[in-house]
């Protein structure tokens, strides 16, 4: 599930949500109003329940053979994402949708980017879109999918690497 051109995507288990307003997220670490939404790059972070804590790394311009292979593993693809045990029954069962929102608005925020924002409101192209499997999309991706007890030693090593990483929801991950 990715945007088409002059798109970006809003990813939510609401299928009701006619027009998006500008707020202030309760987990944002900014304090301006926005519209939040996603472009095709960063679409793969968020198929996952919301509030399933996530730990994600790839490979960037710094990043060493060495993390790669030790972090991603050789030859299995550029991406890895991470949750936890207690989350695989949500993220097998959760029904996620898709709002296709036009582009024109929204900005990218970040340094470096990892979302698109709107300071205006925003009307849907139309309905929502089933997302569908979440282990499918991944796995049509290209994206390993690992399962874990915790995520904070694999967070650890992901945030001490070359790698570029993100990682949402992580106050939901276990202690």
């Amino acid at each position: 599930m990715r945007p088409e051109r002059g798109e970006v995507l809003h990813f939510s288990e609401d299928p009701t949500i006619e027009r998006f307003v500008p707020h202030v997220a309760a987990t944002s670490r900014e304090s301006e109003p926005y519209v939040w939404a996603v472009g095709h790059d960063r679409c793969p972070d968020y198929w996952f329940p919301r509030a399933c804590p996530r730990a994600m790394a790839w490979p960037g311009p710094r990043t060493t053979e060495a993390d790669r292979a030790r972090i991603i593993g050789a030859g299995c693809g550029e991406r890895v994402h991470a949750i936890e045990y207690g989350w695989l029954k949500a993220l097998m069962e959760v029904r996620l949708f898709a709002y296709r929102l036009p582009a024109g608005s929204f900005a990218p925020i970040g340094d470096p980017p990892h979302a698109m924002v709107s300071r205006a409101p925003v009307t849907p192209l139309g309905p929502p879109e089933p997302v569908g499997d979440l282990f499918e999309l991944h796995e049509e991706a290209g994206i390993q999918l690992r399962v874990l007890d915790n995520l904070w030693p694999f967070w650890n090593e992901v945030t001490g690497s070359s790698l570029e990483f993100s990682g949402i929801r992580l106050r939901n991950a276990r202690r």
